[in-house]
């Protein structure tokens, strides 16, 4: 029989299990929305990826909802220290800024920094201008300390964009017309890399920075849906003539991983993102059709082991 002074032991003990191993994280990485293009999708969140490194939280692009999808998927949000936006269309920076701010709103007192195209540094000179009295009231308030000093901007060119321990952190820009700005980004740390597309065309600058990579996370488009999409819109020919020439099909993605020399390839950021019909046996089948590798079908909230 346990007595009393036993039971308060194992429930203290019970208590600080789960804070210290919150404390490190292991490394990780989470998809949070998968969704392709602006409309908010019932079966898909908005484009967004996380990646936990040495206890570090990193999100790639920051889609609307981003920072409950990483609540949902229990990645602690205090831990968040970079934000990486791959070009400025809507679905990839529209809470870019929103995201440290409502984990400051918590429990965020470490600096952050956002990575993103050109035009990000005025961007953020606006919306802290949108949040001051928020901000404000805060620090007041709640005596939390100033979101202002704690934000960092850094304007992303090709190269090497963060070496810290044992991360590098490089980017690639890739082929997303209109925009001249848009980026791809590769991780490598303790052996391991990860790379994401970010939203692009089949791009020599992504196969060559993708090289040996670990995990290829692209984009993709399945064209035989999409078809089936747009066939009513009276801009059908236009609007699909833009999708080819700015994004990637699944065979595209296949062969852009083969090209590569990648050992799995995730597929995310999907076009269309919101047609339930499309089995994941088709994006697979399209994707192997140049790639041997394993390919995986990205879902919201999937952990995929590094």
């Amino acid at each position: 029989m346990h007595t009393r002074r036993h039971l308060l032991a194992l429930a203290a003990a019970a208590a600080i299990a789960p804070r210290a191993a919150a404390q490190t994280p292991a490394d990780q990485l989470v998809l949070l929305g998968t969704g392709g293009g602006p409309t908010p999708k019932a079966l898909r969140a908005a484009p967004a990826m996380a990646l936990m490194i040495g206890g570090q939280l990193h999100i790639i692009d920051a889609g609307n909802g981003v920072a409950r999808q990483a609540v949902l998927a229990g990645l602690p949000l205090k831990s968040l220290a970079h934000v990486w936006i791959s070009h400025l269309h809507s679905d990839h920076v529209a809470d870019a800024f929103t995201l440290p701010w409502l984990a400051w709103a918590g429990a965020l007192t470490t600096p952050v920094t956002v990575h993103g195209p050109k035009g990000m540094a005025a961007m953020a000179k606006h919306w802290l201008r949108f949040a001051k009295t928020d901000i404000d009231t805060r620090i007041a308030d709640e005596g939390r300390p100033d979101l202002r000093k704690l934000l960092g901007v850094a304007e992303v060119q090709p190269g090497v964009q963060l070496r810290t321990g044992a991360l590098t952190v490089t980017a690639a820009r890739v082929a997303h017309p209109p925009l001249t700005d848009s980026f791809a980004y590769r991780f490598d740390w303790a052996g391991k890399s990860v790379v994401y597309s970010g939203d692009t065309a089949p791009s020599p600058a992504l196969i060559a920075l993708a090289r040996g990579a670990d995990l290829l996370v692209h984009e993709v488009m399945y064209l035989p849906a999409l078809d089936r999409l747009i066939a009513s819109e009276s801009n059908a020919a236009t609007l699909r003539e833009h999708l080819i020439a700015s994004h990637t099909t699944a065979e595209q993605a296949g062969e852009i991983a083969a090209a590569a020399g990648v050992k799995r390839l995730l597929l995310t950021h999907f076009v269309p993102g919101g047609d339930a019909s499309v089995p994941d046996a088709a994006w697979v089948d399209a994707a192997k059709r140049a790639f041997s590798g394993e390919v995986i079908v990205g879902r919201d909230l999937l952990r995929v082991a590094l």
